[in-house]
Parts: structure tokens; C-alpha cells; sequence
């Protein structure tokens, strides 16, 4: 979400809970995981250039979901720096509305990350495919819904908007369903011990 869109509550709300939210993430950070953190928050940000038009707006892969799963609370430092990576480098978003932004993608990621780890943990076969699914898709959705909430709270003026918004989000809910469903059942295969279940 660009600059100057939102109100001057909305940002101050985002960048509060934010900093909360990595105020906790940081006490419970797991070193173990850094090198996880460090590949994933670099996939979202590269993921994150690849746009694709949807309407008036367009759509990137997110990965909160993913995220979520293998990174637990590790996921907010990441997703932090991947989008400060991308406010600085390409502009994208920009650094006002970086709590709004983080809040909007690592809430989602640490909800998908509660419900799901615990079963994924436990699933094999297809299960682990429709599990992964079913979370990467959340993630998308959990999301869109808060960044449309942060538009419509911003003035009457953004309800359009934040409806197209929502709508924008609808075929990246079925693309981020499949990339975080086919990943996960290969990571259960190949090394189970990278899902997190979170404390």
C-alpha cells in the first residue's frame, strides 16, 4: 500500500501493533532459524516484483502462509526487512505506511502458522498437499481482508477502493493456494523438522 493513501489513525494503529508484534517476535527469535528467515524474507521480496495485472490494480505472490508455517514469530522480523527492502530499492509501499504494511502481512502469517503447523505436523500424503493449500490461501485472504479493512477505515472516501482491492486478491488466493500447498508437501517429505509449531 503506497504512501499518503491511509489516515494518520490507521497509520499510527499499524506501526503500534507492529512494533508490538516485533517486540514479542524478537524476544522469542529463534537463531536456528535465521538462515530460514533470511531465504524466505528474499523470496518475498523477489516475489513481490513479480506483479501481475488484475483490473485496475495487480497482484504479487505474498508467501505469509509459508512464512507462517516455517518461521513461526521469525516471520515478522522477515517480512519487516523484505518490505523495507522493497520501500528503500524500488519504492514500493513506502516507509510511512511500513507498520500498516507489516501488520497486514505477518498477522496473517502468524494465524496460518497457530492453526496449521500443529496438523501439517502431523499430515501425510495428500493431506499434507490440502493442508498447505488451505493455508497458503488463508494467508491471501486474511490479508486482503486487512488491507481492505485499512482502506475503509481511512474514510468513505477508499470504500471503493477497498472492495476493488479485495476483489484484485480473489485469483492470487488460488495461485498462493497452490505455490504454499506444493511446497510444504515437498519440505514434509524431504526435511518435516523445518515446520515450526509455534509456542
Amino acid at each position: 500500500m503506497p504512501d499518503g493513501v491511509l489516515s494518520a489513525p490507521v497509520l499510527i494503529s499499524g506501526a503500534l501493533v507492529s512494533t508490538a508484534l516485533l517486540v514479542v517476535a524478537t524476544r522469542r527469535l529463534d537463531f536456528e532459524r535465521i538462515p530460514q528467515a533470511a531465504v524466505l524474507a528474499a523470496a518475498f521480496f523477489i516475489a513481490s516484483l513479480l506483479s501481475v495485472p488484475v483490473g485496475p490494480s495487480s497482484v504479487h505472490l505474498i508467501l505469509n502462509g509459508l512464512m507462517g508455517i516455517i518461521l513461526g514469530w521469525s516471520a515478522v522480523p522477515a517480512i519487516l526487512v523484505a518490505l523495507v527492502m522493497q520501500a528503500v530499492f524500488f519504492g514500493y509501499g513506502g516507509l510511512l505506511v511500513l507498520g500498516v504494511n507489516t501488520l497486514n502481512i505477518a498477522l496473517p502469517a502468524l494465524i496460518c502458522g497457530l492453526l496449521f503447523a500443529p496438523a501439517l505436523r502431523q499430515a501425510n500424503g495428500k493431506n499434507t498437499l490440502y493442508l498447505g493449500a488451505l493455508c497458503g490461501g488463508l494467508g491471501v485472504i486474511l490479508t486482503g481482508l486487512m488491507v481492505s479493512l485499512s482502506l475503509g477505515l481511512s474514510g468513505p472516501d477508499f470504500l471503493p477502493a477497498a472492495k476493488i482491492m479485495l476483489a484484485t486478491y480473489t485469483p492470487l488466493v488460488l495461485a498462493e493456494a497452490a505455490v504454499t500447498g506444493f511446497t510444504l508437501a515437498f519440505i514434509i517429505k524431504v526435511a518435516p523438522e523445518l515446520i515450526r509449531v509455534q509456542e
